[in-house]
């Protein structure tokens, strides 16, 4: 018989409807039975494309013996971190502080009022290697609760307190360029020289930290950190991280150069990866940058978007019970697909070897430069590069009549925020009309079917169902992709939208002391209130609202609006100088606050083919501190909002002809009028190019 979970949404949780542990979701029933039976609880914190979580379930949570105790002692509690991420939140940082470490599968002992005295991440079912068996940790702490149940107690409310008091531990400083240069140093010395990226295995792609560095070298034109981006993006797209048939980023790298990912893959790091390569490729134009960031964006289109336009969660390491099985190739069945030669070439390229290098199979990669395979091979670059794209999707042909991994397809608001960022960018910088309907017919849907009555947002939308209340990050990955839906765009309705939000964000999350809270004040109750400042996967809901607050107070020139942002991100002032890697956004919003950031306005008409061109010119340069408006005087949909009067005033076109108008703060340069003209403009608002 099915367990409490069979009427739930969440692939994750109904994947474990069928286990013998008498499985509740988070809720009213199993809280109340707990509180009723004083009764501890087992909650269970995992995701769908969690490799250990599936372990564990085989070994422990399908095993009869197990689930006996467990039944018999604990009410049992399953959930998806990615529906709750506040619970989430909360307890995995009391894991961390009992263990010293975190990750999924979280499984930790609530007493009967949510408080944590025990926990930890993934048990073997018995005892092994040293590792105390599930059976054992199970037994103890019902052992516990039963014969020392005041010593569980006590430990929980000190765990407790000690949670309550994370969020004022914040040394606050005074915002200023200095942090910048120092978290810039920072990361040079915790940059690996050889692969790139930061720290060693398992080694995880720190986008936003990227993104970062890429800001200083504007501000600094500083080489070395232009070239840490580089070396980073060049071995991370030339390892086996990068799905070379299909598009794509998996999680995270277990070896130091990036060889060997663990193979799921998910929305958020491939909206921020394909962000980084595509500011890469505006920074230094190279070409390999910019199809990294296309066939990403393909991908997501092609796997991981659903009808109504909102895009997936996740894809599953696993298929038929295997990691990665998907993706691997041996040499034979290279030349089943390709043919002797061309197999042989394939190989010798992609490092495909009868001995394999994972699990007697082979992971594709690149341990050289396609110009170096060509001259090694004596073959002429384009011609080999022709014959290896015919190769790729000959196989990705073959690829796609394996079992598929499994696909978690709930849509979750946040991250399709930072995929409507980016596919919206990406639009607008190859001029993709494409990229930039996906990111409208998102939004649209987000904004019509993931939301309430009262214009509140849901967080998480599955077969037709869309539920529980949004969290900080939701509003403020939706409000910041939404501006940039409207700088591709010039749709006003989108900028309306995203200020909407942020005013939800001010009346709901705010906190007196500064920054904002992960859960509105009307939300579910926890045994503490979070707020995050450091970016994980994802950023941090404080670094967002930051960015996104800049964002639209220079546009709109909304004082309060700055001064939010400022509060925001006073608090992370001690972060960026120990752990800029977990900082990352935070400091693209201060680099976006301090400026000088640009209000661009063109004036002209999107009808018109100068204005166009102009536009391109505009999109195609990497000028990451800018925002920019369009005055038009034609087009219902190019209607300036009524929140640009301030900055759209008295701009308009001069002579007839397309003009652009650059102002910093409450002052403007001499307007520019034609391509030519505007073309010189932008020349010096971007750094010369470093690299050919």
């Amino acid at each position: 018989m099915p367990n409490h979970l069979a009427s739930e949404t969440s692939p994750y949780l109904l994947q474990h409807k069928d286990n013998p542990v008498d499985w509740y979701p988070w809720g009213p029933e199993a809280l109340q039975r707990a509180k009723q039976q004083q009764q501890p609880i087992f909650l269970s914190i995992g995701y769908s494309a969690c490799h250990w979580c599936h372990v564990m379930e085989h070994e422990s949570f399908e095993n009869e013996a197990i689930a006996r105790l467990l039944n018999e002692s604990f009410v049992c509690i399953k959930v998806d971190r990615e529906e709750r991420p506040d619970l989430d939140q909360v307890y995995m940082n009391a894991v961390q502080m009992l263990t010293g470490r975190g990750g999924w599968p979280m499984s930790v002992f609530l007493t009967p009022d949510l408080k944590p005295f025990f926990g930890g991440t993934y048990w073997p079912p018995q005892r092994k290697g040293g590792m105390p068996g599930f059976d054992e940790v199970v037994t103890a702490m019902a052992r516990v609760w039963a014969t020392d149940r005041e010593q569980a107690t006590s430990m929980a409310d000190k765990l407790t307190a000690e949670l309550a008091k994370l969020d004022q531990r914040h040394e606050e400083g005074e915002l200023s360029a200095g942090h910048l240069s120092a978290a810039a140093r920072a990361l040079q010395n915790s940059f690996d020289r050889s692969y790139g990226g930061f720290g060693g295995a398992p080694k995880f792609p720190s986008s936003m930290a990227l993104q970062f560095l890429m800001r200083h070298w504007h501000r600094k034109q500083e080489a070395s950190s232009l070239e840490m981006v580089r070396l980073t993006l060049d071995r991370m797209a030339a390892g086996g991280i990068y799905d070379h048939v299909g598009g794509g980023f998996a999680r995270y790298s277990v070896d130091a150069r990036w060889l060997v990912p663990h193979f799921e893959k998910m929305l958020y790091d491939n909206a921020l990866l394909a962000a980084t390569y595509l500011e890469a490729y505006q920074a230094t134009r190279d070409q390999n940058y910019g199809r990294i960031a296309r066939e990403t964006l393909d991908y997501v289109l092609r796997d991981m978007t659903g009808d109504g336009g909102g895009f997936y969660s996740t894809e599953d390491a696993d298929s038929e019970g295997v990691e990665g099985k998907f993706y691997v190739w041996t040499p034979a069945q290279l030349e089943e697909v390709l043919g002797p030669e061309a197999a042989q070439t394939f190989a010798r390229v992609y490092d495909v070897t009868a001995a394999g290098n994972f699990e007697h199979a082979n992971i594709l990669n690149l341990p050289k430069t396609l110009e170096e395979q060509a001259r090694l091979l004596g073959r002429d670059q384009h011609d080999l590069a022709a014959e290896l794209d015919t190769s790729r999707a000959k196989l990705f042909a073959t690829r796609e009549t394996r079992t598929h991994p499994p696909k978690d397809d709930k849509v979750i608001v946040a991250w399709n925020g930072l995929m409507i960022d980016t596919m919206a960018r990406a639009g607008v910088v190859f001029d993709e009309s494409r990229y930039v309907e996906a990111a409208i017919k998102a939004a649209d849907f987000l904004l019509s079917d993931v939301r309430r009555d009262d214009g509140r947002l849901l967080h998480t939308w599955r077969g037709g169902q869309a539920k529980l209340d949004a969290y900080l990050d939701d509003y403020t990955c939706l409000a910041n992709g939404l501006v940039s839906l409207y700088e591709a765009t010039f749709e006003g309705r989108y900028l309306d939208e995203a200020a909407a939000l942020v005013e939800i964000v001010l009346e709901h999350f705010s906190d007196a002391d500064g920054g904002f809270f992960f859960t509105a004040a009307d939300q579910e109750e926890l045994i503490v209130r979070n707020k995050d400042f450091a970016d994980n996967a994802v950023p941090s809901g404080n670094s967002m609202a930051a960015t996104v607050l800049v964002r639209l107070g220079k546009l709109t020139g909304k004082q309060e609006y700055l001064q939010a942002a400022e509060a925001a991100l006073l608090p992370s002032v001690d972060l960026m100088r120990r752990a800029p890697v977990a900082a990352g956004q935070s400091l693209i919003a201060l680099n976006l606050l301090l400026g000088p950031t640009y209000e661009i306005v063109l004036a002209g008409d999107t009808a018109e083919e100068e204005t166009r061109r102009v536009l391109s010119d505009l999109n195609r340069r990497y000028l990451p501190n800018k925002v920019l408006a369009l005055a038009s005087e034609s087009g219902a949909s190019n209607l300036p909002p009524a929140l640009l009067a301030d900055l759209l005033v008295g701009k308009s076109k001069s002579e007839g002809t397309v003009t652009l108008y650059v102002c910093e703060g409450h002052t403007c340069q001499a307007p520019a009028q034609g391509k030519e003209e505007i073309a010189h403009v932008l020349d010096e608002l971007m750094p010369p190019k470093l690299f050919d």
